[in-house]
């Protein structure tokens, strides 16, 4: 299911007892563009910290009660690895993170698996013989970015520059950044594009851009997308054959069978 960022923004957390809080935002990598963490506002309970929940906590996502089950307690919470709310996630605190709850680093293993030793954000019922089995090796350096920062920034094509980031596109079976939605208000008034992460050529962090090498003809042509789209398949393949890419679910295809 492609569900926007912002759409989930809101959603209840709980699990079968207790509600956890809402949705607040999203930390993604920026080499996969893949979802590392649902950020909870919490309220009053645990103020001063940042409440991270792995997509390997969710359970389930009911759409019409804005609602997401967690299999977390609240205990389990509590008493997991602290971070302050004005501190950036550090390499240390995932690795606790993790740790703690016997999960496996996404950042371990394969380097082309998006969840490391793993195609999917796939669990084993044992979380001890998951932890066993997970390679300790670091297997690359992961970065990660704020769907809130990033929201606004500046999309640069070949021969100029497009518009600002306004939303993002996320499956929730890999919990991965399919499209970013940008409005082209300055340049294209009343339109939207989408444009996949693989698209991307470069981002200056830094600068608050993403550059784009495709010219902004080949993009003002691409299949019209509008907020009551519907991203059906039949959408997808004709926009990716318009720039001329494989369909991502043709490689998660791949990865699922090896």
């Amino acid at each position: 299911m492609l569900s926007k960022a912002k759409t989930l923004e809101g959603y209840k957390l709980a699990n079968l007892h207790d509600e956890i809080g809402k949705v607040k935002e999203f930390y993604f990598d920026d080499h996969y563009w893949t979802i590392r963490y649902l950020v909870a506002d919490t309220g009053n309970w645990l103020t001063g910290r940042q409440v991270l929940i792995s997509p390997y906590a969710l359970a389930a996502r009911v759409k019409e009660q804005h609602h997401i089950t967690i299999n977390l307690t609240k205990k389990q919470i509590e008493s997991s690895p602290s971070l302050s709310s004005d501190k950036p996630v550090s390499q240390q605190f995932e690795t606790d993170y993790y740790g703690y709850y016997g999960w496996p680093m996404y950042w371990s293993g394969s380097y082309s698996y998006m969840w490391g030793s793993y195609p999917y954000p796939y669990l084993e019922p044992n979380p001890e013989k998951q932890a066993e089995t997970t390679p300790e090796e670091k297997g690359w350096d992961p970065h990660l970015r704020s769907t809130h920062e990033v929201t606004g920034y500046h999309i640069q094509a070949a021969d100029g520059e497009l518009g600002h980031i306004e939303d993002f596109i996320i499956d929730e079976e890999t919990w991965t950044i399919r499209y970013l939605i940008v409005d082209t208000r300055n340049w294209w008034p009343g339109q939207k594009i989408l444009l996949a992460p693989q698209w991307i050529d470069r981002v200056s962090w830094g600068e608050s851009k993403v550059f784009v090498n495709l010219p902004r003809e080949t993009i003002k042509q691409a299949p019209a997308y509008t907020e009551e789209s519907l991203l059906s398949r039949d959408y997808e393949t004709r926009l990716h054959q318009h720039y001329n890419r494989p369909g991502y679910w043709e490689s998660t295809a791949k990865e699922f069978l090896r």
